[in-house]
């Protein structure tokens, strides 16, 4: 997958850090000298290099799925799930201050934004764990009149790389990790449940939602499946009787009323596994039915 961005023509970088406050999450521009803006280039070609290594053909980040530590993972930039780096991204005017740096403790991420010949814009960024790593240490040195000291003041030491670059078309991820962190997933994930309800109940039309709904607008973990569901498109073709089967052979208790499924909140998770195909039954050994719930599922031959 190309990179909407030249990252051999730049000629514009901006540095700046996102701050948690009481209320709300903020970005703010920092004034850096040269020698910074030069390595942070250097940051954003390595994770470029670092993804065209891992995959040139990535697939799309699933929210339901256990992704490894580093994994180039793709987001449509329109999708809910890269609202808070889409706002990030075209946000202008943001505020510019030195002083944002003044409690390090309170920085959740720092980012990078730089202009291509051509006049587009990419934004890198990278959660603080070094920075904050740095709090607790005081390993950094430096030499004053040719004597070695300790670094007393919190100090920024920035990373090789980022955990994601967002180009105009896309959200390009290298670790699942810090997308959802930074990308405050779970808040995005939850407050997109009734919308992805609203969609999954066009195919399903013979469930009840009630309860999964009220059960997805706070966990997570059904929240994300309920994500999945929809990106999958998984509810397509569906018959009532055969997952009401499905159900059954996985151990998924489910009732009936007034002609539709019902779920209890105690079963949603099992009844949205057996939807995202994540509940699968098997009888390899005669008269021994085993039922099973995958962490990660891919389609064969696909």
């Amino acid at each position: 997958m190309p990179l909407a961005f030249d990252l051999q023509s730049v000629t514009v970088t901006e540095f700046g850090v996102g701050r948690d406050e009481e209320e709300e999450q903020s970005f703010t521009l920092v004034p850096v000298d040269t020698s910074v803006q030069t390595a942070l280039g250097e940051m954003a070609r390595d994770t470029w290099s670092a993804m065209e290594e891992l995959d040139e053909a990535p697939p799309e980040y699933e929210p339901s799925e256990k992704h490894a530590s580093s994994e180039y993972l793709v987001v449509p930039f329109a999708s809910g799930l890269a609202t808070a780096l889409r706002q990030l991204h075209q946000a202008e005017n943001l505020p510019l201050s030195a002083a944002a740096l003044s409690d390090p403790r309170d920085v959740f991420c720092y980012f990078t934004r730089m202009t291509d010949g051509a006049g587009r814009r990419l934004t890198a960024v990278r959660r603080a764990t070094q920075f904050k790593g740095v709090l607790q240490s005081r390993g950094l040195m430096r030499f004053i009149d040719d004597a070695l000291q300790i670094i007393e003041e919190s100090v920024l030491r920035l990373d090789s790389d980022f955990d994601l670059l967002v180009d105009s078309d896309t959200v390009h991820i290298l670790r699942p990790s810090g997308f959802e962190f930074v990308g405050q997933l779970q808040d995005a994930v939850l407050a997109a449940a009734p919308t992805n309800v609203k969609a999954v109940r066009k195919d399903l039309h013979f469930v009840d939602f009630t309860a999964i709904e009220g059960y997805a607008t706070k966990h997570p973990r059904a929240a994300r499946y309920l994500a999945s569901i929809v990106a999958q498109n998984a509810t397509k073709d569906i018959s009532k009787s055969a997952l009401k089967a499905q159900c059954k052979r996985t151990g998924v208790d489910v009732g009936e009323s007034k002609g539709k499924i019902t779920v209890d909140e105690g079963q949603v998770m099992g009844f949205l596994q057996v939807v995202d195909r994540r509940r699968y039954h098997l009888e390899l050994v005669k008269g021994t039915p085993e039922s099973f719930v995958a962490g990660s599922r891919r389609k064969l031959g696909s």
